[in-house]
């Protein structure tokens, strides 16, 4: 908590939302020490030219007080501004029981106002608040603001008698803020905000509204700030709980870490309820894409945000200018990191970068290709992480989409083979990272571990994507035939281990292997679709696999 600077004020709490003076000694005193050391504050490591507080919000409390919806804007020497919910409550000195249950990350500062000298809190810490938030959205409620209008929504999953349950925080600092009730829903408040609805929010609600999909935490509501003249803001949302035992990564772990204890016995085992478990989010995974397919029929009408839509010039030129700049970026890594890597990541590199005249074809094709499969809204950021593994099931959570995107980017739509793909490089670097930097591995040939390594991923990727395409059966209007399907999904997975080879570089070297592998894997393929359709040509080389043998007194 800030203990300098204190803020004394002549408005009382109660009538402080209008008072700009207030609001301007907050962001000038007690508020800016107090933001840099919030998890959620994403602006703490640029250069900050001030705060400010434009807009207030006002939510009603028990007790005839008030919580307030701050709306902080954060500047900074370079870049746009960023803006951030703060929300706030006031507990005067008086009420002393409530201030025990302050945690200190909640504790702003001490402040004086009208006279009365109490506590400025994040009002996440007020139950009051926790239980304002979550009655309005039980109850559909929407409350006239001076900056527009807050609008709770009600969802299907919030069930007829649960409008007031007990509530906490969670204890875990990431970049929302996340509070529970009775222990059967979860209230998500989005602290970093964006000039349009959130996409998480948009395919839960569509989901669960529209597609009464299971196998995802049900939507329970939405607060959202609505504006004349402006796009919506999501700022939270509700969400039923769901046990689960873990995520499917460290599910897949459990698997390999069985898997892997014969490896250096030179045994080759997986044991069959692997493939069921395999199997099986395949299957979740083509129904999550089938829920989101909602093409317009007997004249209904259709949101046309989630209408399916064709593969246009204008998208085309969107992947292939984002994988052109990946290229551009990893090759120059690659040759300035290259005496860093391992030798066997640094024959991957050289393949990589020989078979570039390839891959540019490659994408030149993309371009020009005629396409029939058609795009949808997709999770975005589909991995095992974000697969929670129930005792018999699977629940897909997390559709915000890819962290380093803007929110517009993120409700691009793209074919569900992207989502695919995804989970695909997923697999590939659990069964990478287990076998090439575990202790029971350790001094085995490199060439054997890739070998292993490879035959588990093979298994795996097919046993996962022949139960994905089994869900749709053939014809679907989102794929036209096997032979679009293995095209876009090599496009994708391109894109993907690209993305992920410059993580690596930077921050693992020692991993770069794993998504050059699967660069290799990609690079073999389109060699086939060259050869079978007949586009090689001499002036564009084959790829060069001599290069991945270790010369002589090289290391494997």
């Amino acid at each position: 908590m800030n203990e300098t600077n204190a803020l004394t004020s002549s408005t009382a709490w109660s009538d402080s939302a209008p008072d700009t003076s207030f609001w301007s000694m907050l962001t000038q005193t007690i508020l800016p020490p107090y933001v840099n050391t919030c998890r959620w504050f994403a602006g703490k490591a640029r250069q900050q030219t001030g705060f400010v507080i434009k807009t207030v919000h006002t939510l009603q409390l028990s007790g005839h007080d008030v919580a307030y919806l701050a709306i902080l804007e954060a500047s900074y020497t370079e870049g746009v501004p960023e803006n951030y919910l703060l929300p706030l409550s006031f507990i005067p000195d008086s009420s002393a029981e409530t201030l025990t249950h302050i945690p200190e990350k909640g504790r702003i500062g001490e402040i004086t106002l009208a006279g009365q000298t109490g506590l400025l809190i994040d009002a996440i810490y007020d139950e009051r608040f926790r239980r304002a938030l979550f009655t309005n959205v039980y109850a559909n409620t929407t409350i006239p603001q001076a900056g527009g209008k807050l609008v709770f929504n009600r969802g299907k999953g919030l069930e007829e008698g649960d409008g007031d349950l007990p509530s906490q925080v969670l204890p875990v600092d990431s970049s929302n803020s996340a509070m529970t009730y009775g222990d059967k829903y979860f209230l998500k408040l989005y602290r970093k905000l964006f000039q349009e609805t959130n996409p998480e929010v948009d395919m839960v609600a569509f989901l669960t509204d529209k597609s009464n999909f299971s196998h995802i935490p049900a939507f329970g509501g939405s607060i959202i700030w609505q504006q004349s003249n402006s796009a919506d803001i999501t700022l939270g949302m509700v969400q039923r709980m769901v046990p689960n035992d873990k995520d499917s990564w460290m599910q897949t772990g459990d698997y390999l870490n069985d898997f892997l204890y014969g490896v250096p016995e030179r045994m080759f085992a997986i044991r069959e309820d692997v493939f069921d478990k395999v199997e099986l989010l395949g299957q979740r995974t083509g129904e999550m894409h089938c829920a989101l397919y909602k093409p317009v029929r007997d004249g209904e009408a259709s949101d046309p945000a989630f209408a399916p839509e064709p593969f246009t010039d204008e998208y085309r030129a969107f992947i292939i200018k984002r994988i052109e700049d990946l290229l551009e970026r990893r090759y120059a890594l690659l040759v300035d990191n290259y005496t860093k890597l391992d030798p066997q990541a640094q024959r991957l590199a050289w393949v990589f970068m020989e078979a570039r005249e390839m891959i540019e074809n490659f994408i030149a094709d993309f371009r020009t290709r005629p396409l029939e499969s058609l795009r949808i809204r997709i999770h975005g950021d589909y991995h095992l992480g974000q697969v929670l593994a129930t005792s018999t099931d699977f629940v897909m959570i997390d559709f915000e989409g890819e962290p380093e995107s803007t929110i517009t980017e993120r409700k691009i739509k793209h074919s569900p083979l992207k989502d695919v793909a995804g989970m695909i490089r997923s697999y590939h670097y659990a069964v990478s990272s287990k076998l090439f930097n575990s202790s029971e591995t350790e001094g085995l040939d490199a060439r054997h571990l890739e070998r292993v390594s490879d035959r588990w991923f093979s298994l795996i990727r097919s046993t996962f994507l022949d139960a994905y395409l089994d869900v749709f059966g053939a014809p679907h209007p989102l794929f036209k035939n096997n032979t679009e399907i293995n095209f876009l999904l090599l496009i994708y997975l391109l894109e993907k281990a690209v993305y992920e080879l410059g993580y690596e570089i930077s921050y693992r070297p020692s991993w770069v292997k794993i998504p050059l592998k699967g660069i290799l894997n990609v690079i073999r393929e389109i060699e086939k679709i060259r050869l079978s359709d007949g586009s090689a040509t001499s002036d564009i080389p084959m790829l060069q696999t001599n290069l991945l043998q270790p010369t002589p007194g090289q290391d494997s």
